[in-house]
């Protein structure tokens, strides 16, 4: 019995919905930024309040994108996907809705969840649509969505701002999410979910306590200092927990991340390249809105310009090195 071709008729249809998830969650992290400093004179809140807006949003995702990529292994990436779109699209309309700095930090961690299912699939998604020879266009192109997000997102923040309230800032991802939503359910094959899998609850819960710890240190240790005793022992707990996390992850049948992946010397640079490049933006589109706002004196849209200038730089090179990678392979 042969094993039926692979059918990539709907490739561009299936990279135009998946796009559309890749985008809001991009988006969304970056049009959030530069309206931090209006949302501490609307909520009538300080910087210490206000940076846990960014900062719960990225903590959800970061912990939980793992074990959803491992969930979807086992339940179908369209299922998790789909859900990740709807989830994300009712934390936006929340987040518009919320009259208080506590409940807008609750539903940024709610679109969070959704953002974490629809970032951790879409790769998977997009590279399984489009055939081997077409894989790094299709990759360039998925790059360059998300440069796309970064860079529209202050600038579009800006406009909103100057315009309207900052409710809406959320309430501009409603038409896209429900768009969205339905081409995924529309154009998504269905992925047959892989038989005989199981959960690594041990590896999923020492990993989420391991990089919470770490970052509540490195947030904590700001204000703190890092000699304060409760952050020496959130970086003790961290490192405690990492070394459960890698010896479970090493004795599992199933494991949630499969460390034998880092002896491809091709993955493990990729890896910690693109870690160090995006701890160096995230720290910039944070701090950013407020030195080009509170001390400079610009304008929310104009400071949404100049914050656009690194993503859109991203999003012109990444097709042309997804290209390239096509022609002349990835090193």
């Amino acid at each position: 019995m042969t094993t039926p071709a692979p059918d990539y008729s709907r490739k561009w249809h299936i990279m135009a919905a998946v796009g559309m998830g890749v985008f809001l969650a991009t988006i969304d992290g970056s049009i959030v930024n530069i309206a931090l400093p209006t949302l501490v004179s609307d909520l009538h809140t300080d910087f210490a309040h206000i940076q846990w807006v960014v900062l719960a949003y990225l903590l959800a995702v970061t912990t939980l994108m793992l074990g959803v990529g491992r969930l979807a292994d086992m339940r179908g990436k369209k299922s998790i996907y789909t859900a990740g779109f709807v989830i994300f699209t009712l934390g936006s309309v929340l987040c518009g809705l919320s009259n208080n700095i506590y409940a807008l930090i609750g539903f940024r961690i709610l679109q969070a969840v959704g953002a974490s299912m629809t970032m951790a699939l879409g790769t998977a998604i997009i590279t399984e649509a489009f055939p081997p020879s077409e894989r790094g266009s299709a990759l360039g192109i998925s790059g360059t969505i998300v440069s796309v997000g970064i860079a529209i997102g202050p600038t579009l923040g800006g406009l909103i701002l100057q315009n309207l309230t900052w409710h809406w800032i959320f309430f501009v991802n409603l038409p896209i999410g429900i768009l969205g939503t339905w081409m995924v359910t529309r154009y998504v094959p269905v992925s047959l979910p892989r038989q005989g899998q199981r959960f690594d609850f041990g590896g999923a819960a020492t990993f989420f306590v391991a990089l919470l710890s770490l970052l509540f240190a490195l947030t904590f240790g700001q204000d703190m200092g890092f000699s304060a005793p409760l952050v020496l022992g959130l970086f003790a707990l961290s490192g405690i927990f990492l070394a459960a996390f890698i010896t479970l992850e090493l004795r599992m049948a199933q494991p949630m991340l499969d460390l034998r992946l880092f002896k491809n010397d091709l993955f493990a640079v990729n890896v910690a390249t693109g870690t160090l490049v995006f701890i160096c933006m995230a720290g910039t589109m944070i701090l950013m809105p407020f030195y080009l706002q509170d001390i400079l004196g610009y304008k929310p849209e104009q400071a949404g310009l100049l914050l656009s200038v690194v993503p859109i730089a991203l999003g012109l090179t990444s097709p042309i090195s997804g290209r390239m990678s096509d022609r002349f392979g990835p090193r």
